[in-house]
This record gives C-alpha cells, structure tokens and sequence, in this order.
C-alpha cells in the first residue's frame, strides 16, 4: 500500500503561494473583484485548477498548508476571499464564485509564474462547511451559472444550514436520495464529531440532516465519500490560526487531538479523487478505498458511487 501514502505526504512539486490583491479602481481592471490566495507548482508545465471556498466567516489564509499540500501534487490552488461578514443568504457569494470564474478564463496565466500553465479544461471547485454549500449551489445553476465547464466537484463537511427544516437560502439538499444530478464526479468528505456539541454555548458545527451525510445521500454517480471517525468540522485548518476568528476555530468545534492528520487526509483524498478523475490515474484511489488504514486518520466511512 505504499503507492497510496504519497498522497497523504507533501508531492515532488515546489510551490510558490502568494496574494493577488482585489480590484479596487479602474487602474487595477485586470485585478479579480475579490482576493485571492494561490498555490502553485513552480515546475514548468500544465497543470489542472482548483478553486477552494472558504468556510463561514474564515479567511482563505486559514487554508494555506491544505493548498500547498494539494499543489505541491501538480495542482493550481485558487482560493478566494469571498466575504468578511455576512448573513445567512449565500446567494452573493455563488455570484462572487460565478464572477471569479469568468475572470480566471481571461486572467489566470497573467498572474502565474511564467512557466506555469493553467489547464482550465481541467478545473475543479471545492468548499469547506458553507464553501461546501456554495461549490454545490454554483454547479447546481442555482442564482448564477457557472460561466465556464467544471470538470469536478468536493465538498469538504458541506453545510447546508442549522438544521432540517432550517436550510440557508438557497437551499441544496431536497431530502430525496440522488437528487443531485450532475455531469461530473463528485468527493464528499465528512467529519465524524461534526455533528457533535462542543459546549452548551454553541450548537454543532455540522449539523445532521444538513451535513456531509445528506449531501452524499443525493449525490448520483460517480461519487465518492470518506469519513474521517474522530476530527472536527475545523481540524483541517493551519496548524495556527491567529487573530480573533483563528482563536474562535478552537472553540466553536468539537475537534481532534491535533489538526494535521486530518490536514493530510483531505489533502490526500482531494489528490487522490483529482487524479482519479481528471487525468485517469485512478491506482491510489482505488488502494485507498481497498484499504482505508492506509490514510493517516481512522476512516469510519469510505463508499463509492459507480
């Protein structure tokens, strides 16, 4: 099983990450309309895109080892800051994801290292907890249509709201199995003590009915789905995540004993899936669901649409 752990390990690839700042005047019109972290391989080549939505009220900083753990396994790692605050409609933010979209066909290469290219024929979107919800919604056509082909989609512990009954505006889920019908595969990542309390003060970061269970109940095929048993909602985050929102990360979620081994198996399993899919390379995906003791957290769920 040895050729299935070198993707829960850092790739062969050097990355360059770094910050493109928002357009703020006519000056900076080549500028995207939000923020963007990016990863990406410093290695010449083509290489497939990825873009990664925040979860509610995180910042894209918060992700940077997961993008350089993805990069540094041939990937272009796009992660925009979609809000500071906002409220519960997510409508804004699947347009915001819309807009970046068109811009990334036009402008992706300009910002890149000169050697690297962008193969947008392979693109992706992913998102974590609300991201997970947005990355849905976009590719479900709900408020705006995707202006470009995605080719895949992750949705890493999705949320879809506070509860049955209690879904944020639009609502993904319809709580009928393989409702989602979609022209792509689709990777679904839950957490196991998402569901759970961490204290009275606050409800589950992830509750059940809205959460990653649900989401893979109304996928159709080809999907995928693994469930890491004893890690929280957040513990894919930085190691350190600083300032008033990093500290409210430890607090708000039940988590794991630490945060990079669930770092590692998301990161792992997002490869994985991409190369599966996207380049049909699909030997280590199809180890890691023969034996799912190969990655480095315990996987209570591991199930395959085909």
């Amino acid at each position: 099983m040895a050729s299935a752990k070198h993707v829960f390990e850092t790739g062969c690839k050097s990355v360059k990450m770094f910050t493109v700042q928002a357009k703020t005047c006519k000056k900076t019109e080549n500028s995207p309309m939000k923020p963007l972290l990016v990863a990406s391989p410093m290695e010449e080549g083509d290489y497939p895109v990825v873009v990664f939505l925040h979860g509610y009220l995180l910042y894209n900083s918060f992700y940077s080892q997961l993008f350089n753990h993805v990069a540094s396994h041939g990937f272009i790692v796009i992660g925009p800051q979609l809000y500071v605050v906002s409220g519960a409609d997510t409508s804004e933010e699947i347009k915001s994801a819309a807009s970046l979209l068109d811009w990334l066909t036009h402008n992706l290469a300009s910002i890149l290292p000169p050697q690297v290219r962008p193969d947008l024929a392979k693109l992706s979107i992913a998102g974590h907890s609300r991201g997970g919800k947005v990355a849905f919604a976009l590719v479900l056509g709900k408020v705006v249509s995707s202006p470009i082909k995605i080719s895949a989609l992750i949705g890493i512990d999705p949320v879809d709201g506070m509860g049955m009954g209690n879904q944020t505006p639009p609502p993904i889920l319809t709580y009928k199995p393989n409702s989602i019908k979609l022209d792509m595969p689709v990777l679904v990542v839950g957490s196991g003590l998402g569901e759970l309390k961490r204290n009275a003060l606050f409800p589950p970061a992830a509750p059940k009915g809205v959460s990653h269970e649900q989401f893979f109940n109304e996928c159709c095929a080809p999907g995928c789905y693994f469930v890491a048993k004893d890690y929280g909602h957040v513990d894919m985050l930085d190691d350190e995540t600083k300032g008033f929102r990093g500290n409210l990360t430890y607090c708000i979620a039940k988590n794991g004993k630490e945060r990079k081994p669930m770092r590692l198996f998301v990161g792992g399993i997002m490869v994985a899936f991409l190369k599966a899919y996207l380049e049909q390379e699909k030997g280590t995906l199809m180890a890691i669901k023969d034996n799912p003791g190969v990655a480095p957290v315990e996987v209570s769920t591991c199930s395959f649409l085909e």
